[in-house]
């Protein structure tokens, strides 16, 4: 009698434990079927999912991702991926539940209801810092007008559209996963690309973190409640640079042939980046942003290529025009006479820029289902679930 009498108090008393909890973490945790009920998108070539494919009148030399072999792997036609096929913003998307996510340009107004399950406004060639700013720094260049402020303007004007009053826009960004990047890599691409030294992209450096961090107030003053901020890629290890610095001798990581300089560079970024990042979980304690640690996912295949299937390695593009890492500035991938590999699966690199799907799906298990979030996604994930299924069990 004694032992039922405690066990009935200790289940009301769980039970009421239960509620507690619910409502404590009702503004904290976002409630949906698999976390999140729409992903919003901001970044570059690396989540473009169409939009550059939107914006582009003509598919001219300069949107070579417009053209196949692009999209090879996944829709057998280019889909203004810079890839064979799917990136991380996919992956992420179908393992959460939801639907590709559509690109803002590409899907136009007149299917605005297509985003109520989110909106990737990532730009290929996308910079954090204003067109204008760049140009003025690099006469020669024209720099893609789709920076990271152009991409949150979208966003403030697309929303009316989407959710109605501000109530319900609130509502929709707080249910929604924002990703704030990766960006700030074209920024550095500029001097980088052409041989200028490291010093000269590392000014830069404050004013992308600068950007970034005025980007992630702003859209959680609107209402975000969870963020995830990647940082920037192991670029020392990338074909492009391997091939256009190569006149330079920098030194190479022997158990990677990695340039050194160049992944310390993305460190820094990194690094710079994770402090400010401090500093926004500070001003805003209830709002979970997780640092997505691109550089130490990635650097999984280039330590050990075999133990993830690139038996054709993770230096060397499966599409390009010839030379070392068959990279060729005069004959890039979608022209000729580059040509693709065949099994690019076998391969980490697709054009010398960007990744396959090979390797965009294994920095996406390392991220969302493995431990390179900080905080870890699948454990503020998995609380977000708990808490719909209680949340279930308690209305019945």
């Amino acid at each position: 009698m004694s032992f039922s009498s405690t066990t009935t108090s200790s289940s009301m008393s769980f039970a009421c434990f239960l509620v507690v909890l619910i409502v404590f973490s009702n503004d904290r945790l976002v409630h949906a079927s698999g976390c999140y009920t729409s992903i919003i998108s901001f970044g570059d070539s690396l989540a473009d999912t169409g939009n550059l494919k939107g914006l582009a009148t003509i598919a001219d030399e300069l949107y070579p991702c417009l053209l196949p072999p692009y999209g090879e792997s996944f829709a057998n036609q280019p889909t203004g991926r810079c890839s064979n096929g799917r990136l991380i913003i996919d992956f992420l998307a179908e393992s959460l539940g939801l639907p590709l996510i559509p690109s803002f340009v590409h899907k136009g107004p007149d299917n605005i209801a297509a985003f109520e399950q989110g909106v990737n406004y990532a730009v290929a060639g996308a910079t954090a810092l204003s067109a204008s700013f760049l140009e003025a720094k690099w006469t020669e260049k024209s720099v893609n007008n789709a920076s990271l402020q152009t991409q949150l303007s979208w966003f403030q004007k697309s929303l009316p559209s989407i959710c109605g009053n501000t109530s319900a826009c609130r509502d929709y960004i707080g249910r929604s996963l924002f990703l704030i990047g990766e960006i700030g890599g074209n920024d550095y691409n500029y001097p980088l690309l052409v041989g200028k030294p490291i010093e000269e992209a590392e000014s830069y450096v404050p004013l992308v973190i600068d950007t970034i961090f005025s980007t992630i107030n702003e859209v959680i003053d609107m209402g975000a409640q969870t963020l995830v901020v990647p940082g920037n890629f192991p670029i020392g290890c990338s074909s492009s640079y391997l091939t256009t610095r190569a006149f330079l001798n920098e030194e190479r990581d022997p158990s990677t042939g990695c340039l050194i300089q160049l992944n310390e560079f993305a460190e820094y970024h990194n690094q710079m980046l994770q402090s400010r990042l401090n500093e926004i979980r500070e001003l805003h304690p209830n709002v979970i942003i997780m640092y997505g640690d691109y550089f130490n996912a990635a650097m999984q295949f280039y330590r050990s290529p075999p133990e993830f299937g690139f038996t054709n390695g993770v230096l060397k593009a499966c599409c390009g025009g010839g030379g070392p890492y068959n990279y060729n500035t005069e004959a890039r991938c979608g022209y000729e006479p580059a040509t693709a590999c065949d099994e690019p699966d076998t391969y980490a690199n697709w054009d010398g820029v960007h990744l396959t799907e090979a390797a965009y799906k294994v920095i996406f298990k390392g991220l969302f289902e493995g431990t390179f979030t900080k905080p870890e996604f699948r454990s503020v994930c998995h609380a977000s679930e708990s808490q719909v299924n209680i949340g279930s069990s308690s209305a019945m």
